[in-house]
């Protein structure tokens, strides 16, 4: 994968472009599990596989939707480019973030990326707002979709 070198005045010239895909990440018990820990939510049908082989529609576990969003970006979004010119990079911020299809445990998952806005703040600092498509492998139907923002910093 060929991941791009961006300035942050550089996104710019990305608006309207999808900017790549990221490679497959496997969905883990053992991760999930540990995130569910971390942050309290111990339901069955993330953390009890033999329940949700009985009882779940999904017939298997699946990820928390807050996993997705807290990995999309550090594991997934950040193979598509490096920063370079850039002081610091701040998270900004989500809108419109859905869970359209389940995210089972023991698949992998991609996300693919779109610059959707870009607009200057002042003093070298740029708000780009990234389109967010995060697909199952085998699936064609989006498990996660959601509009990220970022905040770029120049040196």
């Amino acid at each position: 994968m060929v991941q791009l070198e961006i300035s942050p005045s550089d996104w710019k010239g990305y608006v309207g472009k999808e900017i790549g895909t990221s490679d497959w990440y496997e969905v883990t018990q053992d991760e999930i599990t540990e995130y569910g820990k971390i942050v309290g939510d111990m339901q069955w049908i993330h953390v009890d596989p033999e329940r949700a082989k009985k009882e779940s529609p999904y017939g298997v576990t699946v990820a928390h939707g807050n996993w997705i969003l807290s990995i999309a970006y550090p594991k997934l979004f950040s193979q598509l480019y490096t920063s370079i010119n850039t002081r610091m990079t701040i998270n900004y911020g989500w809108n419109k973030i859905r869970f359209p299809a389940p995210t089972p445990i023991g698949k992998s998952i991609r996300l693919i990326a779109k610059v959707v806005n870009v607009k200057e703040v002042g003093e070298g600092a740029y708000d780009v707002e990234f389109d967010f498509k995060i697909y199952v492998e085998g699936e064609s139907k989006s498990c996660c979709v959601a509009l990220k923002l970022t905040r770029f910093y120049s040196l």
